[in-house]
């Protein structure tokens, strides 16, 4: 966007709001789960205690990854499958004020069927 001096800065936050990120190469755009705040007991733990949780639904997919002789590795994830995260790793980023995490193909340890 080209900024212009009549135009208010409001403008331009509302236009970067609205925008959706598509992952380049192998990259896989992850919502982790919502931190459990009640264990299987009943005990109901503080919630800056609690450690993020290791799973995560897959939001976006990149278009995968070119190897040494040109051939396309598509990811053999898909948008919406359950997956099972490092503890340690991704980018965080903001999305449209949803906190998610990008991560290599790769990084990603499993997928729950």
């Amino acid at each position: 966007l080209v900024s212009l001096p009549h135009q208010n800065s409001t403008m331009f936050r509302t236009r970067a709001l609205a925008r959706s990120l598509a992952p380049l190469g192998d990259r896989i755009l992850v919502r982790r789960a919502a931190k459990e705040t009640q264990t299987a007991g009943g005990i109901i733990l503080p919630s800056d205690t609690s450690k993020s949780p290791n799973e995560g639904e897959v939001i976006a997919v990149g278009p995968g990854i070119k190897d040494v002789s040109g051939n396309l590795h598509v990811p053999t994830l898909k948008i919406g499958d359950a997956v099972l995260l490092p503890e340690y790793g991704g980018s965080k980023i903001k999305v449209d004020g949803d906190e998610m995490y990008l991560y290599r193909e790769d990084d990603i340890i499993g997928k729950f069927s």
